[in-house]
């Protein structure tokens, strides 16, 4: 579960998003008043100051997961946590953390920072894309029902598809294996609902499979 944990393309659009909401920052603004000019320009530099910080400090955590730097980047998130706490940098940091429990075998400590981002983050994307990470984790905690339950809250929006596949995993979980079929052949067809077509592809195939043998088993059993 870990590779699907965090994309290319989730990273991609989380920092083009964080950008443009601190763009203004970066950029600056219209001043509203000659009287208030000087005051304004203080108040500005100060944000210019603070966005450039913490988008330092996102860059550095950001390639010290790229070259697997655990410790390093747990060090960083923690610090973009407590010192840009209102920033949009901050749920990528509890993101980065959640992944690094998943990927260091620690699962159940990824629960807090997701269910953080999933319930607080101001980015509607980032809570769906928690909401679905934390699904996942709970499959493989064993709380498949608590997965479902994850995802039945949400609003499954353009994510549909990967909600249908998470789901699938859920019931797959459960040994519903008809309901999985179903879910993954929804996810298929759901459009632009973001999920991998090949490797739902793959675990239909899958499911077949181990039906047939299942058959064939029993054939052999009886008398």
């Amino acid at each position: 579960m870990a590779e699907e944990y965090l994309t290319d393309d989730e990273q991609l659009e989380a920092v083009k998003r964080a950008f443009t909401e601190y763009a203004p920052w970066i950029l600056g603004g219209i001043v509203l008043g000659v009287g208030g000019w000087f005051g304004y320009q203080r108040y500005q530099s100060h944000k210019n100051e603070v966005a450039l910080r913490a988008a330092d400090q996102f860059s550095q955590m950001t390639l010290a997961m790229q070259v697997n730097d655990a410790k390093k980047s747990l060090q960083l998130a923690d610090g973009i946590i407590k010192d840009f706490a209102d920033s949009p940098y901050a749920d990528q940091a509890q993101l980065a953390i959640a992944r690094i429990d998943v990927e260091s075998g620690k699962t159940a400590d990824a629960v807090a920072p997701l269910t953080q981002v999933m319930n607080g983050s101001k980015d509607s994307q980032l809570r769906q894309i928690a909401r679905l990470r934390l699904a996942r984790v709970l499959i493989d905690l064993g709380k498949a029902d608590e997965a479902i339950k994850t995802l039945a809250a949400g609003t499954p929006g353009s994510f549909a598809g990967r909600y249908h596949e998470v789901h699938g995993d859920a019931l797959y979980a459960k040994k519903d294996i008809p309901g999985a079929i179903a879910e993954y052949n929804s996810a298929l067809g759901a459009s632009e609902g973001g999920a991998d077509a090949s490797r739902l592809q793959l675990k239909l195939a899958d499911l077949a499979s181990n039906d047939k043998t299942g058959l064939a088993s029993n054939d052999k059993a009886k008398p």
